[in-house]
């Protein structure tokens, strides 16, 4: 089992960048993929970017491609997201995921397949 927080939320204008973070704590932490993911207002959670148990593979929506970028240390327990060129459409709620990982597992990008969640950071991109 992991417990998930996520921190580095906050107000940002357009083109501007946040890191946000990922505490994990709990065992096995390698043992976890982890995914963000956003929910905006009125809208589904959706898929922002994923990274393997040891960091191998990182996986994006096409919206997160080219400008966000997905890490982790496994050393520390912390998955990181660093997000440029924001735009207001990324506006949400991000939350962080875990999911315990195993070789040959090719699909990172579905909700219900994680079973760890933090409680969410608030992120706003002003026009």
């Amino acid at each position: 089992q992991v417990q998930l927080v996520e921190s580095g939320g906050g107000l940002v204008q357009a083109g501007g960048s946040l890191r946000l973070s990922c505490a994990a704590s709990g065992r096995s932490f390698s043992n976890y993929a982890i995914g963000w993911f956003r929910q905006a207002p009125g809208k589904e959670r959706e898929f922002v970017a994923a990274i393997t148990r040891l960091g191998g593979n990182t996986y994006y929506a096409d919206s997160a491609k080219g400008r966000f970028t997905i890490s982790r240390d496994n050393a520390k327990n912390m998955v990181y997201l660093q997000m440029n060129s924001l735009k207001p459409e990324d506006t949400a709620v991000y939350f962080c995921a875990g999911l315990q990982d195993y070789s040959g597992r090719t699909s990172y990008h579905r909700a219900y397949d994680y079973n760890y969640w933090g409680q969410g950071t608030q992120v706003t991109v002003s026009s």
